[in-house]
């Protein structure tokens, strides 16, 4: 009914950039806060960037200067630009939105199935 699919993953190697999409679809009045988080294997789920409906963004310190994150609200997409790359920035990458289905007032908290990142050294 709702369904948020990643996509843009890959192998690149350090200093490379990959950006990232996320396209929600579904049965969708409003979208509200999106985000992209990641984990690595090993480490726990890590907030790498988050947007609110009007455009404001905030970053983990880790990404800062680095990544960006942009969405169209129209196509109902959220993206992840991630510039010099690290090999610490391997990690399955998910997004996230907090959405409205039409015939509800409540907003729930849906997730993609992830997209790999590999950066080589």
């Amino acid at each position: 009914q709702v369904r948020l699919v990643e996509s843009g993953g890959g192998l690149v190697q350090a200093g490379g950039s990959l950006r990232l999409s996320c396209a929600a679809s579904g049965i969708i009045k409003t979208i509200n806060n999106m985000a992209w988080y990641r984990r690595a294997p090993g480490n726990q789920r890590e907030l790498v960037a988050t947007i609110t409906s009007g455009g404001s963004t905030n970053y983990a310190d880790s990404v800062t200067g680095r990544f960006t994150i942009s969405r169209d609200n129209a196509e109902k997409l959220v993206y992840l630009q991630m510039n010099s790359l690290k090999p610490e920035d391997t990690a399955v990458y998910y997004c996230t939105a907090s959405i409205i289905r039409y015939g509800s007032n409540s907003a729930y908290d849906y997730w993609g199935q992830g997209t790999q990142v590999t950066v080589s050294s």
